[in-house]
């Protein structure tokens, strides 16, 4: 990995329409990196997140993707950049795998959405490199939840982003299709260099996989830094109102978080929802994705596709 960071937020503020959920954040994504954000409901994280990807406006600052403010970039090479599964994306009835993972090209089709030998490549990777290959033919609604979720990734893959930003990847799955998600995405990270940032709920899985830790509480950064560095209990108290021991985790000696016995405040109230419109309908809907201008793509195009020891810290 390289120093300078590919994306940037400067003196961010974010928020909704009438809302305001955080100001002045200032925060570097390292190009190659694993990036957890972690927080109490209602800390900003999955805001910060949308802001980060352009689905939200920022109410104040800005975001640098390679120095370049993204609101001055192209909608298109901006999501031929940045691929983002939001929390709960939604597929037509009756389509299947791979026509699910081929909306992923959309964003570098030309101006007629010709499906070409680059894409049917890039679609039969993200297949493959998800496990999904065998049942490329199979409709979505068939699948089990942590299937649907390898799906949404290989099309998230197919898109070939250099960062990839997911909200909650792995929320109503087991833990075994939890640690599917993460060690899909943590496969692409080391085997591609592609960029991770995504929303965690599961700290000691945060800690396993993620090479740096964002700690959000009442939309502020509290700590950023390796999970040994953040995840303290001071912090955790801090952020979580959670009253816990930090001890090493016995197979991969990263921080595992005991919580004690009946010391948790009350939790702090989930972030409102954004106000809908048109385009985020549209986009979650059809792509799984809430950039305007690739789900105004996918849309367009869709006509043409085809078939250590334990120690307390």
């Amino acid at each position: 990995m390289t120093d300078a960071p590919v994306l940037r937020a400067e003196r961010l503020s974010t928020g909704y329409p009438g809302v305001r959920i955080s100001d002045g954040l200032n925060l570097e994504i390292r190009p190659g990196s694993f990036t957890a954000l972690v927080g109490a409901n209602g800390s900003g994280k999955s805001t910060l997140l949308s802001t980060l990807a352009r689905i939200l406006p920022a109410h104040g600052g800005r975001v640098l993707l390679d120095d370049v403010d993204v609101h001055r970039m192209n909608r298109k090479a901006f999501a031929r950049t940045v691929g983002m599964l939001p929390q709960h994306p939604s597929a037509p009835e009756g389509i299947t795998v791979a026509e699910l993972a081929a909306r992923g090209r959309y964003p570098h089709r030309g101006l007629f959405g010709g499906f070409g030998a680059d894409d049917a490549a890039a679609v039969d990777e993200a297949l493959a490199v998800t496990g999904m290959t065998e049942m490329a033919d199979e409709p979505i609604g068939e699948l089990s939840g942590g299937q649907r979720q390898r799906v949404w990734i290989a099309m998230a893959l197919a898109q070939q982003p250099r960062i990839l930003m997911l909200d909650e990847p792995t929320s109503f799955l087991d833990l075994t299709h939890q640690l599917e998600v993460l060690e899909l995405l943590r496969a692409s990270q080391l085997e591609s260099g592609t960029t991770v940032v995504t929303v965690l709920h599961d700290l000691t899985l945060a800690a396993r996989f993620a090479d740096t830790v964002v700690v959000m509480n009442e939309g502020e950064l509290v700590a950023e830094g390796t999970p040994v560095e953040v995840l303290t209990p001071e912090i955790l108290h801090e952020a979580f109102g959670l009253d816990a021991i930090v001890i090493d985790d016995p197979l991969t000696g990263t921080p595992l978080v005991v919580p004690r016995p009946g010391a948790v405040r009350a939790s702090v109230s989930p972030e409102p929802e954004p106000a809908s419109t048109d385009a985020d309908a549209g986009a979650s809907q059809d792509a799984g994705t809430t950039d305007p201008d690739t789900a105004d793509a996918l849309r367009q195009s869709q006509q043409t596709m085809g078939p250590a020891a334990h120690h307390e810290r």
